[in-house]
């Protein structure tokens, strides 16, 4: 898949748990990053330190968040003056949300199976910046009905989709996830948070 000549934004989609098997060929990231090219963004996917050919060891998170701040460097210089956009999926979604709220480049979030119940310690959802959260209405690591109490008392522009009848991995649904995430994408929310700023 070829970007487009000038994409309307940058973006980086970061993927799942290295210790339980992630990698950026995960079909949920490739769907992701698929739906964002249609709506003219150029996207990069890439493997954490230690998955696949990508040098290091896992780090708890701590250096999968300098990894993807390394992803946003690159795609800055690949696409100067493009706004940028960070997502994730599962441990991605995390790192994503971690990073992209202190980065002023970063102008919108794209949360994919938000393990809400799998964290040691809650991440703060809140800020200024455009997110969007996709959830398996049966994800066992947290259930639409728990991200939607998460999620509907954030203030700021934020969008929540439950898919109905899918787990963590969108089982069955990723059309529908792929869907999601084109819709909210072709929509630029990014425009909305190009005044950056500190969540």
């Amino acid at each position: 898949m070829n970007p487009p000549t000038v994409p309307v934004a940058a973006a980086v989609v970061c993927h799942a748990h290295p210790r339980h098997g992630g990698m950026m060929h995960f079909k949920v990231v490739f769907r992701a990053a698929k739906a964002l090219q249609s709506a003219g963004a150029a996207v990069l996917r890439f493997n954490f330190r230690g998955v696949g050919r990508s040098e290091g060891r896992f780090d708890n998170g701590r250096g999968e968040q300098d990894d993807a701040r390394a992803a946003l460097d690159e795609m800055e210089r690949r696409f100067p003056g493009r706004p940028l956009v960070l997502g994730g999926f599962s441990f991605g979604s995390v790192v994503a949300l971690q990073v992209g709220r202190q980065d002023p480049r970063v102008r919108a979030l794209l949360v994919l199976g938000y393990p809400a119940s799998f964290l040691e310690e809650s991440v703060p959802l809140e800020g200024p910046k455009p997110r969007l959260f996709v959830q398996g209405e049966q994800d066992r690591f947290g259930s639409g009905d728990v991200v939607r109490a998460l999620v509907e008392p954030l203030s700021g522009p934020r969008s929540l989709v439950v898919v109905p009848g899918t787990d963590h991995f969108f089982e069955g649904k990723l059309d529908e996830l792929q869907g999601a995430v084109c819709t909210w994408a072709e929509q630029r929310p990014w425009a909305a948070g190009e005044s950056g700023g500190r969540a």
